[in-house]
């Protein structure tokens, strides 16, 4: 498989893996760009091993990463391949790794339908059987068998990574509740909303969210998320909340510690973002702020059915996540039925804090 896309993606990625799992009996190894494919896919159930370049358009003869990958697919053979990406960029791999045309499902020949979620157009993709291969005997019925939705499997190991991390942080037996508020733009030029920005949120109704939330749950601790470029926005929101049990670590959420801690919270307040669509994947209920995307095809589905509250506005008549009011926010989120305080269950750990794992 290759898909070389962004965090959430890789998330949505999984409603494709788990029915062709299904289908064949046998993971899938999966081609892909950026630093968040192989952490947050490793493990997970459907997927071997998971190859990952820096650029797929840099020129091949200047890119190591690409030859080494050709030369892996070439060691492997050729097989049933679905390419998921929107462009030809990668394509051009699998011609040099002599993968022939007549094994590859291309997505580019089978696009959404009107209104049709990724989700369903990635379990559609993964019902087509290339044109060299005959469909696997009673594959006709694997879909069904496959609950619609992404999936995230969290080990033990990432249970124990994160027990071991909220000890530290004195957070270990307190009830979370998390806030995602910037997004991969919004430190491209400092802290000042872009134009191609959709998903920015101003400060001041941050803060009127994060104070009620504070307020409403006083026993709960509140946890800004997000990488690490995002920490100084989050310092500067949490310096104008002034609130107890507020707590910034962006600083310090690799990917599988980062998903093990969404199943673990009570709830999610986000934009519309990756780590949403990897909250639904592990059954934590959400408010969503969306901007120009369209909630009816990238709206959060995770398996688990957790409830996902959905809110858009417009400006001057376009969908616009300026529209969104800090008191539609609160509404939704005191309306959400969150988890209980335990979240998605706490993996009792007594080992020595200095565990290395």
């Amino acid at each position: 498989m290759v898909r070389c896309g962004a965090f959430g993606d890789m998330v949505l990625l999984t409603a494709l893996l788990r029915v062709l799992y299904a289908r064949f009996h046998s993971p899938a190894d999966i081609v892909t760009t950026g630093p968040w494919g192989e952490p947050l896919l490793r493990g997970q159930p459907g997927v071997g091993e998971i190859w990952s370049m820096r650029s797929r358009k840099a020129p091949y003869w200047l890119s190591a990463d690409q030859r080494r990958v050709v030369e892996l697919l070439r060691l492997r053979g050729a097989g049933p391949t679905w390419y998921c990406d929107s462009n030809d960029a990668a394509r051009h791999l699998l011609a040099r790794a002599r993968v022939p045309d007549e094994l590859i499902v291309d997505a580019q020949d089978h696009p959404a339908q009107p209104g049709e979620h990724t989700v369903e157009q990635w379990r559609r993709l993964a019902q087509i059987m290339p044109a060299a291969l005959n469909a696997p005997a009673g594959a006709a019925g694997a879909a069904d068998a496959v609950p619609p939705g992404c999936h995230l499997q969290v080990g033990d190991p990432q249970r124990i990574d994160l027990e071991v991390w909220l000890r530290a942080r004195g957070l270990s037996r307190q009830p979370l509740i998390l806030f995602q508020i910037g997004n991969k733009r919004t430190m491209r030029r400092g802290l000042r909303r872009l134009a191609v920005n959709h998903k920015f949120w101003p400060a001041e109704r941050w803060v009127d969210v994060l104070r009620h939330v504070s307020l409403q749950y006083p026993e709960h601790a509140i946890l800004m998320l997000g990488t690490g470029p995002e920490y100084a926005l989050n310092q500067q929101i949490a310096a104008q909340a002034k609130i107890a049990r507020l707590y910034n670590v962006a600083d310090d959420l690799p990917i599988p510690r980062l998903v093990a801690l969404m199943s673990r919270a009570v709830g999610l307040i986000t934009v519309d973002s990756g780590p949403a669509h990897a909250a639904a994947a592990v059954g934590c209920p959400m408010v969503v702020l969306f901007g120009k995307a369209l909630p009816s095809l990238y709206r959060p589905w995770g398996t688990a059915g957790a409830e996902v509250k959905v809110l858009c506005g417009q400006v001057a008549g376009q969908p616009d996540m300026m529209g969104i009011e800090s008191r539609s926010v609160i509404e939704a989120w005191s309306s959400l039925k969150i988890r209980d305080a335990a979240g998605g269950g706490v993996l009792t750990y007594t080992g020595a804090l200095s565990l290395r794992l």
